[in-house]
């Protein structure tokens, strides 16, 4: 994690841009595992110090807040699993956060601004699960979706029919969208993570994920085995719908239509108010049958909703208070250094073990060299330990009066503990780095990475086969996965010639694949797969990729130098160039298979273009797609740079911000008009 510690007022705007790259790759890291894998490496709380470090840097230097930016998206940035995916007509947006008393009192003042008269809250439990979507049409459920990035999730209306509380009929036949959580009860948790145990299958981090990975499941009997729960608490346009004015009014009618609602939510019109809930609540957490993280505060009169609007990800209406994670104090024994993909040396403490919400602790990531120095953390130190959501554990500090006088400062490693090769930090990231490419530890790590799933997508050859291919001395480097023969895998542990015949047949398919694959299977520090795919588009071979300058990759949108200089450094090294030449004379695919030539000479050329509202002539990913072809850049937000909005159905703020900016505004239909005149 880069360092949060110096004062923003005290750094420049490279020093800013340095740890906002930083912050954005360990925030984008995290989000993936979160969101995309339901298997988080860090708790809440980690997230949290980072997530809010960066806005406050984006803040003090908006010239370096970028399209990408995970400030500028809702949940995880990719929609994962091959479920089909659903469109969200009204996005699903995530929640802002606070975390005392003061922030929310001044969230409350903030908000009370906008009104004359006093405003009151509704108060609800803030459910640990997975937000859902789900559509009735005359009462019947028709569709069932997750958030995924806010604007396309994921159909999982099989599944959602496999939870008991979630009603396939309605006791009125109305047509209309509700949302809420699905999550599992504690009970089936510990349940669920026991079979998985007895069976040598890994267990789930918290009942979130567990929820996650079980309404995300293919065959629907899985799911149904799971024992998932659901609350609903949030209806699009309910008033008109629902004919209701406040949200205490929603959720009753909510239940009236057999929908499972929490109870426990509370009308309140005072910070006295809502601090006494929180209390009330935080002291009965324990004993509930489901999990929470914190409270939820929305304001109660649903027509100041619209009136509140949204930011690019977070309703103005609604914002979270987070519980403060739970602590323990242990003794540090000893400081273990992994190395990672990227070279990244990573330390990790290990402690007396400790109980810490309801699981044994022995271990707790340290995140790089300058967090475990500014931590000031010595072998033999007491340390507090906290474990928010029951989620892997972080050290709070150091309990000085308690240092052993004999303690010595803790030295930093000189040598890779895998290779021993000096390490370094790079362009002076906080994170150290074995920079040697033969690395035995990095090989491994970028093995697995170019075998993944979002990669080349290479079936059954996961960590331990890899283990075992280098064990042998079969592979150095990923183009040897290609080299591989029926005969050496015979020689691997529990390999036939099923297994053998079936990974040869993956390894071949994945020649096929598109180059956008091959270049984010490389395993470039910065290039995700959505990078990778924006720079394949443009310059087709990867060939032209390594020979692209930074400047011209930086240029591309969502770009920027610093993955300008990620790509352009890889590839001037040796090894990298041999490996372009490698993959060419193995005969795997090296272009861009899906390129679509993009017009230069139309009027939506150099254009930025946002689209709102639903729309009801052709699919927002139609219409995006034909934008770019003719030029434009499609974004998500208004703003000054914003030089045409396109309006669909029951447009909402970006209209209003639109014309108040002096923005030209199309219809659907002029779109249409303008695609069937090409």
């Amino acid at each position: 994690m880069a360092d949060i510690n110096t004062d923003i007022k005290d750094l420049s705007q490279e020093d800013a841009a340095t740890e906002i790259a930083a912050l954005q790759a360990d925030l984008k890291q995290w989000a993936r595992e979160y969101y995309e894998n339901d298997a988080p490496s860090v708790e809440d709380s980690v997230y949290d110090v980072a997530y809010n470090r960066l806005e406050a840097l984006e803040a003090a230097f908006p010239a370096l807040v970028t399209a990408d930016s995970i400030t500028q998206q809702v949940g995880g940035r990719e929609v994962k699993s091959d479920l089909p995916k659903v469109a969200h007509p009204v996005p699903m947006l995530s929640l802002g956060d606070v975390f005392s008393f003061e922030e929310l009192a001044d969230w409350m003042a903030t908000t009370q601004k906008s009104f004359h008269e006093p405003l009151a809250y509704n108060a609800e439990l803030k459910i640990d699960g997975l937000a859902i979507s789900l559509v009735y049409e005359n009462g019947s459920l028709v569709q069932a979706s997750t958030r995924g990035d806010g604007s396309i999730g994921e159909d999982v209306t099989a599944n959602v029919r496999q939870i008991k509380r979630i009603p396939k009929k309605l006791n009125e036949p109305l047509t209309v969208e509700v949302r809420g959580e699905v999550y599992m009860p504690k009970a089936a948790f510990v349940t669920l993570n026991e079979e998985r145990e007895r069976d040598g299958l890994p267990t789930f981090a918290n009942p979130r994920n567990a929820a996650a990975g079980s309404l995300r499941q293919l065959d629907a009997k899985i799911t149904k085995q799971r024992q998932l729960d659901a609350f609903l608490y949030f209806a699009v346009d309910a008033e008109n719908v629902l004919g209701v004015t406040t949200q205490a009014e929603l959720l009753a009618r909510m239940a009236e239509l057999g929908l499972p609602t929490n109870p426990t939510n509370a009308v309140v019109s005072s910070e006295a108010d809502v601090e006494a809930y929180i209390t009330n609540q935080t002291a009965t957490r324990d004993d509930l049958a489901y999990g929470i993280d914190g409270i939820v505060v929305k304001v109660n009169n649903l027509a100041y909703h619209e009136e509140l609007g949204n930011t690019v990800k977070v309703p103005r209406w609604a914002i979270a208070y987070k519980f403060p994670p739970e602590e323990a104090l242990t003794v540090v024994r000893d400081i273990e250094w992994t190395v990672g993909r990227t070279g990244a040396v990573t330390p990790t403490a290990v402690m007396d073990p400790v109980q810490l919400a309801g699981t044994t602790v022995s271990r707790a990531s340290l995140h790089n060299p300058t967090y475990l120095e500014a931590k000031g953390i010595r072998i033999g130190d007491t340390v507090t330990l906290h474990k928010a959501g029951d989620i892997i554990p972080e050290i709070g500090q150091v309990i000085l009066k308690q240092r052993p006088a004999d303690s010595i400062e803790y030295s930093m490693p000189l040598g890779c503990p895998a290779c021993g090769q000096e390490l370094v930090h790079v362009d002076g990231e906080v994170a150290l780095r074995c920079i040697n490419p033969f690395c035995p530890a990095q090989v491994q790590e970028s093995l697995t990475h170019f075998a993944s799933r979002d990669a080349m997508n290479i079936d059954g050859l996961g960590p331990k086969i890899v283990a075992q291919l280098l064990d042998k001395k079969m592979v150095d480097q990923v183009s040897d996965l290609y080299r591989l023969t029926f005969e050496q895998l015979l020689t691997l542990d529990k390999f036939g010639e099923v297994s053998a015949n079936k990974l040869l047949t993956a390894i071949e398919n994945s020649k096929a694949n598109s180059v956008e694959r091959l270049l984010f299977g490389l395993g470039i520090r910065n290039v995700g797969a959505k990078a990778a795919k924006t720079i394949a588009a443009k310059f087709v071979t990867l060939d032209a990729i390594a020979h692209a300058t930074a400047e011209e990759i930086s240029e591309l949108p969502g770009m920027g130098l610093i993955i300008g200089h990620s790509i352009a450094q890889y590839f001037d090294t040796d090894h990298a160039q041999e490996l372009v030449r490698d993959f060419e004379s193995l005969g795997v695919n090296t272009r861009y298979t899906q390129a679509v030539e993009v017009a230069t000479d139309t009027v939506f050329s150099g254009k930025r273009v946002v689209l709102t509202g639903k729309l009801e002539l052709f699919s927002r990913s139609d219409a995006t797609a034909w934008l770019e072809a003719q030029g434009a850049t499609v974004s998500g937000s208004v703003s000054k740079k914003t030089d045409l909005l396109i309006a669909g159905a029951d447009a909402g703020s970006k209209l209003t911000k639109a014309q108040e900016l002096g923005i030209e505004i199309w219809s659907e239909s002029q779109l249409r008009d303008s695609m069937e005149s090409k």
